[in-house]
């Protein structure tokens, strides 16, 4: 992430906290109070992203475990138990390691 990127979130999270609107302006008057250079498209695409959002909220879900965890951890009990979800955990496991000796790793 670069030094602008970082600016920028960093700028959303303080109007976010003060309850401010995420805008163009109250971005690009933040990053310039702090002396960050920053290029004009990232104000726009923070702006627009953000428009509407509770940020708050947004964070306090981001760690949040969708519907289908509990659902599937739920199964594996039913199935047999921890020996189930320890066998459905390996075989994950097996098949995320698989990826990455073949040279097809997610962020190559």
């Amino acid at each position: 992430m670069s030094v602008s990127e970082k600016a920028i979130a960093y700028a959303s999270l303080i109007l976010a906290d003060a309850e401010q609107a995420i805008t163009v302006d109250s971005l690009t008057s933040l990053t310039k109070a702090a002396g960050v250079s920053v290029e004009p498209i990232y104000f726009s695409l923070f702006a627009k992203a953000l428009e509407g959002q509770n940020v708050k909220e947004m964070l306090m879900t981001i760690g949040a475990p969708g519907a289908a965890a509990p659902a599937a951890g739920g199964a594996a009990a039913a199935a047999g138990g921890e020996e189930a979800a320890a066998a459905e955990e390996a075989k994950e496991e097996e098949e995320e390691e698989s990826d990455d000796d073949m040279g097809f790793g997610l962020f190559d």
